[in-house]
């Protein structure tokens, strides 16, 4: 199977050149290469074309899931005959296990799964395992600890026609792969009986399910039908039946692994008893028992992670499984926004390390558990392949690897930003040279390609340097200018304090205006800039949230407060990424207010005057008027004809005679459609609009979020909640 690219854009500007140096890089066997792009020149679109180019399954990973839907959205319809997965973190709500010894406060595991995330994640290891021409966009969730890609294989069950295959033992092999039997109700994971007929909904579809008739011990007829209506849709030569589970552990594989705990149990409670802590001999004793009792009759139980490493067979020490186990060796590895991914992936595991230590000590988990665990950065790169790093601000590892040759990575690349042997591709790329063809035969040249024009024409905005002195009576007369445009303006300060300050201070002179920072949650933050656009008010005034991903064509200016204090808030990275925000709209301009000008500001200032020269150069080459991005007002959560407001209008309309049951049913249907097309900032709060108006009717009673529970007694096992 080969990839087929499906788009009716074409390369422009300089996606042609960087999608041709790219894959000469990628076939002279080069590991590490980086696309700088800026932000609205098409890197999505880039990729794409290196991945039909090179054939290859491939994994692009981002730093978070609203970015990685994003991206997998892109991908589907660039590839809509290919397998294009998305496989992120399937937790709504995950509240992880843990002591804190401080306050004898034991906190259970309490999480909440999304079934269409989990379904998604189940599709991306079936499909690697079935075919080459996947495209798996994930997050970083793709290092963390999956069951055995042999023992998942290995549990595949294939049916067709005519095969030899005895009702019994087909019953069996589902059982064995997890899948849980209910003659009333068929959902995914489920199967039911009727004779000679099964019927199973597989874990990966979604709103198909496959029903196998038998005659005697053969397989008579393989048909998949609608599970709602029963209707059949077509018939089958074959299908194949993956596992519901991404662990699931082989008969004999259990059995040695049982073993495996109970002497590892039995040597740790000796452990504990000789340093004389019976209350953690009595603690893990009680649990570990409950979870081989658990194990040994359903085959699964809360927590089965935590036993992976015996589960799978594994060494002490040794490293799990993840996702990209998976794939084959030969994959393309893609990390967008690579700048923030990188950091991200190298700083999972100490913190996973440090809260399951504490466990381990006080008896509430085995030592073995310490090895369920995501990947450390060594080992993350040990198992990649070839690497397309993309980013507008790629960082210093990045850039030092990216060299003709270097077939494995530098982990500790210094910034050497001006020395003579980086100075061909780094001070072009930094202050404003062009770099040329890169040579990516030559050993020792660097492998950043460039992508810096954009195909609508469209200008880095203009840079200006103000001094700090009046910056808050001059960033009020520049907020009232663009306000009678018509247009947004951006403010970031240093600090939290002074961004709600700022922001009542800007409201008492008359200005409407609003502040983002992290301690508002995530769907908040979605209405909020739904309101920049839409024009509820002018000016944002945040931190470190207006930098990448932000999409907002409607701000022409960006306020840049105290940009000399050189730091993080005020680094090269979060100025390019921060004035970014500013570079699609047609008067695009950022002010920055500083005394002194800071080696940052100069790299911004040489990077903006260089790229607005090259776009200029090609606008007039080739005709093109700079026009401001359009793009519609996504219509607000808040107001999408639900919650309280409907409830009222209900009542009040109706005199109380309306119809709840089809209201809530609407409702949950816009729901699930939201989840099904990703949108999990929509879904979530239609379900709680579902809640509220259930609640406001007396159908259901919303219970509070429960506490952490404490031990209250020496050798009882930890308190638990009763889930209703």
């Amino acid at each position: 199977m080969s990839f087929q690219l499906s788009s009716e854009y074409t390369l422009k500007g300089d996606q042609e050149a960087a999608v041709e140096q790219l894959v000469r890089s990628l076939e002279a066997g080069n590991r590490h290469q980086t696309l700088l792009g800026v932000t609205g020149s098409g890197k999505t679109f880039t990729a794409a074309n290196v991945v039909a180019t090179l054939n290859r399954p491939t994994l692009v990973i981002s730093h978070n899931k609203t970015l990685a839907a994003q991206l997998y959205s892109e991908f589907k319809q660039f590839f809509p005959k290919n397998a294009v997965e998305y496989f992120v973190s399937y937790f709504d709500y995950y509240q992880p296990e843990a002591y804190i010894p401080r306050t004898d406060t034991y906190i259970e595991k309490d999480s909440s799964i999304n079934e269409e995330i989990e379904r998604l994640r189940l599709s991306a290891t079936s499909s690697l395992l079935s075919r080459r021409d996947v495209i798996v966009v994930a997050s970083v969730s793709c290092i963390y600890g999956l069951g055995s890609p042999e023992d998942y294989a290995n549990m595949v069950c294939n049916v067709f026609k005519g095969q030899p295959l005895s009702r019994e033992l087909f019953l069996a092999k589902l059982v064995d792969m997890l899948y849980e039997r209910n003659d009333l109700a068929l959902t995914r994971g489920r199967f039911r009986v009727r004779g000679d007929v099964v019927e199973v909904h597989p874990a990966i579809a979604d709103e198909e399910a496959i029903r196998v008739e038998f005659f005697g011990d053969e397989v008579d007829l393989v048909t998949c039908f609608d599970p709602l209506t029963g209707t059949p849709i077509e018939a089958l030569d074959r299908y194949t039946f993956f596992p519901a589970k991404q662990f699931v552990t082989p008969y004999e594989k259990m059995r040695r692994a049982l073993t495996a705990i109970r002497t590892e149990l039995d040597e740790r409670i000796v452990w504990f008893e000789a340093n004389h802590k019976l209350l953690e001999a009595q603690r893990i004793k009680m649990r570990t028992e409950f979870d081989l009792e658990m194990l040994q009759e359903m085959g699964f139980c809360s927590g089965i992670e935590n036993y992976s490493r015996h589960l799978s067979g594994r060494e002490p020490g040794s490293r799990p499984y993840t996702l990209l186990d998976f794939f084959p060796k030969d994959f393309f590895l893609i990390i967008d926004e690579s700048h923030a991914t990188i950091p991200q992936i190298g700083g999972m595991y100490e913190g996973d390390r440090s809260r399951k230590t504490t466990l381990v000590e006080y008896g509430f988990r085995l030592p073995s558990a310490l090895d369920n665990r995501p990947l450390n950065f060594p080992e993350f790169m040990e198992m990649t392949n070839q690497a397309l790093y993309i980013s507008a601000t790629p960082a210093d590892f990045e850039v030092q690897n990216s060299v003709v040759g270097n077939t494995s990575y530098i982990p500790h690349a210094r910034d050497r930003i001006g020395q003579e042997e980086t100075e061909p591709v780094l001070l072009p790329m930094l202050t404003g040279r062009s770099s040329g063809q890169l040579d990516v035969h030559t050993p020792g040249s660097r492998l950043v390609v460039q992508q810096i024009i954009r195909p609508t024409g469209l200008l880095d905005p203009r840079i200006t340097i103000r001094p700090l002195k009046n910056q808050i009576d001059e960033t009020i007369e520049l907020c009232r200018g663009r306000s009678e445009k018509g247009e947004r303006v951006l403010i970031t300060t240093l600090t939290k304090r002074t961004a709600e300050d700022l922001t009542d201070y800007l409201r008492d002179v008359g200005l409407k205006v609003r502040y983002l920072h992290s301690e508002i949650d995530a769907i908040e933050r979605v209405e909020i800039l739904r309101s920049l656009r839409a024009g509820d008010f002018d000016i944002l005034v945040g931190i470190n949230l207006l930098r990448e991903g932000l999409d907002l064509p409607e701000v022409s200016l960006v306020c840049i407060l105290d940009a000399d204090k050189e730091g993080f808030l005020r680094s090269q990275t979060s100025l390019i990424q921060t004035a970014g925000r500013a570079a699609r709209h047609v008067n695009g301009e950022v002010v920055l207010f500083a005394d002194v000008i800071t080696e940052s500001i100069q790299r911004l200032v040489a990077i903006t005057e260089f790229r607005r020269a090259r776009q200029t150069e090609y606008n007039e080459q080739h005709g093109i008027t700079p026009k401001s991005v359009r793009r519609a007002v996504q219509e607000s959560l808040h107001t999408m004809l639900r919650g309280k407001q409907l409830e009222e209008s209900i009542v009040r309309e109706s005199g109380g005679d309306f119809d709840l049951t089809e209201v809530l049913r609407e409702l949950e249907e816009e729901m699930q459609l939201a989840a099904a097309n990703l949108e999990y900032e929509r879904a979530a709060l239609l379900r709680d609009q579902i809640l509220e108006l259930k609640n406001g009717t007396g159908l259901v009673k919303i219970e509070p979020k429960k506490r952490p529970l404490k031990y209250t007694r020496p050798g009882r096992g930890p308190a638990r909640s009763r889930k209703k």
